[in-house]
Formats: C-alpha cells, structure tokens, sequence
C-alpha cells in the first residue's frame, strides 16, 4: 500500500456520514487521486478545527494522509470556500447532489480523473452563479453516458450521418435519426424539432465555454424524460437524488 503523507490535493467535499459516536466518514472528489473516503477523528465535536471545510459542497485545498487504498486522513485545509448558493437553495442542491452521485457511481474509488474533477467544478460553480441548474445537469448526464459504457449518436443520424434535417432520438437505434429514416422506427421519442436541437447541442458543448443558456420548460422536460429512460433502461441506475429531483418538481407543478 502506498502512503503519502502531508501532501497537498484539491477536492470538492461530496457527502459525510457518521461513524461511532463522535467521528465522520467524509468522501471527497480529489483532482490528483479521485474519489476517496477520509476519516476526521472528533468531527462531530462543537470545537472541530475544519468543521466549516468539510461541509457538502466545499471546495479547495486540503492537506493529509492520503492512502491508495482504505481511509485517509485531513490534517489542515487551505483556501477552502463553500458554493453558498448550492448549499442553501434547495432546488440548486438538488442537481448539484444529481451531479455528485453519478460521479460516484460511474467510477471506481481511488481512480485519477482530473478531466472529471475539472467538468465538475466548472459545473458546480456554474449553477452556483445562476446558470440554469437542470440544464448543467443534463449536460454531465449525456457526457459521462460513455464512461457508463452507452454511447448514443446525438449529433448525427446514425443510419445516414446526416446532421442537417429534422431529428430524433430512436431507443431501437441508440441515437438520432434524421427526417428520412423516421420510418425505421415508429417508437421513436417524437421530441419536438427544438428539443433534438437541444440535446445535440448540449451533447457536445464545453461547460467552460457556457457563459448564459436559456432552454424553455417544455423542451427541459422532454430531455429530462429522455435522459431518465436512458439511464433506467440503459445503465440501469436509478438515483434518489433524481427521484428527489422529479418529486421536487411535482411539488413546483403543484404549487402553480
């Protein structure tokens, strides 16, 4: 087992949980080392030195133990600041949480993936500052699919690799067919023209590069309804994170 000890990382706290009476368990997404489990000795206490840092949804630099395998440890942390708005609006914690968990679950522990630590953070402060929270989630939705091992064809028909008619999506094809091969498949999704324009946009797009996004409510149910099926039927993955999220928006659609 290698150990390195004192060793500077930058993470993005994902979730704590209780162990024994007076400890946590707290999993951080790491940029030099993945995701991994540390353990804080006396977290709980009232006087806990790195109380403010170890909270969901900070962010930084921390300093400690870091085993390649098992329990690591936090000696200090540097620089760490808190996403205020994920943390205190619910419906913004809600995608946020979404986001963490299919990180958690589309990677293996202790497994680099700094190009996934960068989307992330790019995502979570995105959100943080007013971007549309639904519409960052759907873009880390389709772009992890692969690491997930399903690769639908968003940005061309699959059968012609046309791009420039009329598309939707076909389970029976994973992927787009363009207006010509719409017969192919008469279960097709049937998503409106701005929703498939939607979602190959949003396929591709670099979330370092998003600055205002604006996507109508319609069109953000058809996609999240696309990106439920795919991830039930395909993956086989159903978070309650995302159950939470469709029961929040019964409570918005309730409250009209």
């Amino acid at each position: 087992m290698t150990v390195q000890a004192n060793v500077d990382f930058q993470g993005i706290v994902m979730f704590e949980r209780n162990h024994r009476d007076n400890d946590l368990l707290v999993k951080i997404f790491t940029r030099e080392f993945g995701k991994k489990m540390f353990f804080l000795k006396n977290a709980k206490k009232a006087n806990y030195q790195l109380a403010s840092s170890i909270l969901p949804f900070s962010h930084g630099t921390y300093t400690g133990l870091v085993r390649d395998d098992g329990l690591s440890y936090i000696n200090a942390a540097k620089k760490v600041q808190q996403f205020e708005q994920i943390f205190q609006i619910i419906e913004l914690n809600a995608f946020a949480t979404l986001i963490l968990n299919l990180i958690d679950a589309a990677f293996e522990d202790n497994q680099p993936i700094q190009v996934w630590f960068d989307q992330v953070l790019t995502g979570l402060d995105l959100i943080n500052g007013g971007v549309d929270p639904e519409v960052i989630a759907d873009i880390v939705q389709m772009q992890l699919l692969p690491s997930f091992g399903v690769s639908p064809v968003w940005n061309q028909c699959v059968e012609c690799g046309r791009s420039d008619l009329p598309m939707d999506f076909s389970d029976k094809f994973d992927g787009m067919l363009c207006s010509n091969h719409f017969a192919l498949d008469e279960h097709r999704w049937h998503l409106s023209t701005k929703a498939a324009q939607t979602v190959r946009l949003l396929s591709g797009v670099n979330l370092k590069q998003i600055g205002t996004i604006s996507v109508s409510n319609d069109t953000k149910q058809q996609i999240w309804k696309l990106l439920d099926s795919i991830y039930s039927n395909q993956v086989g993955i159903r978070l309650k994170s995302r159950s939470f999220i469709d029961q929040m928006k019964k409570w918005d659609k309730n409250s009209i």
